[in-house]
């Protein structure tokens, strides 16, 4: 083999200085990178040049068993997104479909897979545009991605980048933005053979039922008593590159307080989406709220809604009574409906109907006309007749 070709050898010395082997270990921003990805949302990796970006997401690919399609965004027309228009025999009948990429195509036969843009900070600002259809809409030309598909983006910080630019502010609002650093200790066991595992979070089938319930009712807590942090754009460019509150963001903060609780996710991994999505300041604020709620278990105050304290705060008791009204219409049902009555009415004997008001009326929507109304109700029919709630059977019936 030698005789004939003398690089075999050259090359066979390389395929082993590429073979290592990975251990299991503890990354804050690798936990945080697979807990974004397993939530589905578009997630930024902000980093200088040759830190193991790139080689992190391969390693992650791997450990989901999905093919990786790498996309140089710098490299690309605002049309390799947008698409190619392809004249059709009757255009006028039939349209101009915008014809796809093949990495377009080569992902939506696969079914799933990481879609990773590289270098987007080098992008100018028209393939930028181009790039917010296929993060928001998930299209790419005239075809559709399917929904197991992962979106994630890699870049360097603008005075780093080769002709680098700052984000438009529609591209920056639709990611998770996290900050990726090496560590020296890592790499130089990563070198000598051994790289740490990216741990996937799966979620566990028995807080399914309650993770959702409890991250929308913190959501409106937090919210309800810090309303300037659910739009704050700021002024500066730099900053509007980057994470920052907005409607948008905060459904991105939902989706990811959902799927770390169903997973069991650590501290760490947690703060470091919710930054990624809103902002430093106010992913801070969220986790302390969360951190210091301690909501209950609304399955277990449903199954007996007597036994339950109300927490002493407001914006905690709204988090805690929206979690409740959210668990009910997840699995509605006649008895779950009575037992949210009866919850809400304890909050009215405690003092606090203004804050029980609002799930009530959410809660009086969920009605069947068959379900029995129960005498709780009573002390909401005002704020019921006012807000609508009482148009249909269950205002008859109340009545």
């Amino acid at each position: 083999m030698t005789g004939t070709d003398p690089l075999a050898l050259a090359d066979e010395l390389v395929r082993q200085s590429r073979r290592v082997r990975t251990e299991p270990a503890s990354s804050g921003q690798a936990g945080a990178l697979a807990l974004a990805v397993t939530a589905n949302l578009p997630v930024l990796l902000w980093g200088e040049p040759g830190i193991g970006k790139s080689a992190t997401l391969a390693q992650l690919a791997t450990a989901l068993e999905v093919p990786m399609e790498t996309v140089i965004a710098s490299i690309h027309e605002p049309s390799d997104f947008s698409g190619l228009p392809v004249v059709g025999d009757d255009p006028a009948t039939q349209g101009v479909p915008m014809a796809p990429p093949d990495w377009a195509v080569r992902i939506s036969r696969a079914g799933r897979g990481l879609l990773f843009f590289d270098e987007l900070s080098s992008a100018p600002p028209a393939v930028q545009a181009a790039l917010l259809r296929v993060v928001l809409e998930r299209r790419v030309g005239s075809l559709p991605l399917p929904e197991s598909v992962r979106i994630v983006a890699a870049a360097n910080p603008p005075a780093s980048a080769a002709d680098g630019w700052h984000l438009s502010a529609p591209l920056a609002n639709r990611f998770v933005h996290l900050q990726w650093t090496h560590d020296p200790g890592v790499v130089a066991r990563g070198l000598a053979g051994t790289w740490p595992a990216v741990t996937v979070p799966t979620v566990k089938p028995e807080r399914m039922a309650t993770a959702l319930a409890r991250a929308r009712g913190l959501i409106a807590g937090f919210l309800t008593a810090r309303p300037g942090l659910v739009h704050d754009m700021p002024a500066d460019a730099q900053g509007r590159g980057g994470p920052w509150p907005s409607p948008r963001t905060w459904e991105m903060a939902l989706r990811l307080l959902t799927v770390a609780d169903a997973c069991g996710a650590d501290r760490e991994s947690l703060g470091a989406v919710l930054a990624g999505a809103v902002g430093e300041g106010a992913g801070i604020e969220l986790l302390a709220f969360v951190e210091e709620a301690d909501l209950p278990d609304p399955e277990r105050v449903l199954a007996d809604p007597e036994a339950f304290e109300l927490p002493d705060r407001g914006d905690r008791q709204l988090a805690f009574l929206t979690a409740v009204v959210a668990a009910v219409s997840a699995k509605p049902n006649a008895d779950r409906w009575a037992a949210g009555w009866v919850v809400l009415g304890k909050a009215v004997r405690a003092g606090v109907p203004d804050v029980a008001a609002r799930a009530a009326a959410d809660l009086a929507a969920l009605r069947d006309v068959a379900w029995p109304v129960p005498p709780e109700v009573d002390a909401f029919v005002d704020i019921l007749r006012l807000s609508g709630a009482l148009g249909g059977p269950a205002g008859r019936a109340a009545r």
